[in-house]
């Protein structure tokens, strides 16, 4: 939450990029990849927030050191609210605190399980492999619906991994899983442990009433949470406007993050987010005063 010494800025967030992935989760570059590829398009603050796991951070550190831009060190969360499943997005954490660890390492241990569990749902469907061929896929320390998506592109039974959910990873469908993952109290513990900032991940995409929006933003607040993800690669113009005001009306600092997850699939390119609007508190605004300076990092799109 913001504090009453910040002051509401307009700055240009295509500089910042606070919500990618490598391949470490469900991206399919490596975390050294991600951040050249982030450097070329202009960003210049970067945040690695895989799911559920923060193996890639050390990689894409060094990458970042080696080409003069400042590296976030971040996680994305899987978590159960109300039978529905969200991400928070811890920003700024210290990857090493025990608790965060071993609340992740839970996480991975029922991805683990869902993973084979999808690969038995399938193979009753007569697809056989798909268990081993995400793994194949997956080339990090998780297995996640994505890689079965690839799976079934690869192999011919879906023309993309849009459709791949639809027919069988989606609620209702034979290969779908319902997730067991974390409270929303626990994954914002672990962030607040780790020393870092905890944001609601692209909440457009969730599928909540005006007054089901207003329950989970109360109980973020009151867990510890800080911020909103009001500019995301999934959000239209229409969202990331509703949601600032969202923020600025709650009292929650604003992030921006495109969700990057590689060339092949993403919703918007790396060093192409729009501007967070007037009277939005960036969620990076005290990083700054801590030695990072605006005029430093932003960019135009095509630096």
């Amino acid at each position: 939450m913001s504090d009453s010494n910040f002051v509401p800025v307009s700055i240009p967030s295509h500089g910042y990029d606070m919500h990618t992935h490598s391949l470490r989760s469900d991206g399919t570059l490596t975390p050294s990849e991600l951040v050249q590829r982030a450097y070329a398009a202009g960003v210049r603050v970067l945040a690695l927030t895989d799911h559920d796991v923060t193996d890639g951070i050390a990689e894409a550190q060094v990458a970042a050191c080696r080409l003069g831009i400042r590296l976030i060190a971040g996680v994305e969360v899987s978590v159960t609210w109300q039978s529905q499943t969200l991400h928070i997005v811890g920003l700024n954490i210290s990857p090493d605190r025990s608790e965060l660890q071993q609340g992740l390492a839970r996480l991975r241990e029922f991805r683990q399980w869902r993973a084979e569990e999808i690969g038995r749902r399938l193979r009753k469907k007569r697809i056989e492999g798909a268990y081993e061929g995400a793994a194949r896929l997956a080339r990090g320390t998780i297995i996640s619906r994505t890689h079965f998506a690839r799976f079934l592109v690869d192999q011919g039974y879906v023309r993309g991994p849009q459709q791949a959910f639809r027919q069988f990873l989606a609620r209702g469908q034979a290969g779908h899983v319902p997730g067991r993952w974390a409270a929303l109290e626990e994954a914002v513990q672990w962030i607040v442990s780790a020393g870092g900032r905890a944001v609601v991940a692209h909440p457009a995409r969730y599928k909540l009433s005006a007054g089901k929006l207003r329950q989970l933003l109360g109980e973020f607040r009151e867990c510890g949470g800080a911020a909103i993800e009001v500019i995301s690669g999934s959000h239209t113009p229409d969202a990331n406007r509703h949601f600032a005001g969202i923020a600025r009306e709650h009292g929650f600092l604003a992030s921006a993050g495109s969700d990057y997850h590689g060339p092949q699939k993403t919703w918007m390119d790396l060093g192409r987010l729009p501007a967070l609007p007037d009277g939005c508190v960036p969620v990076w605004q005290d990083w700054e005063r801590s030695g990072l300076r605006a005029e430093d990092l932003v960019l135009s799109p095509q630096s």
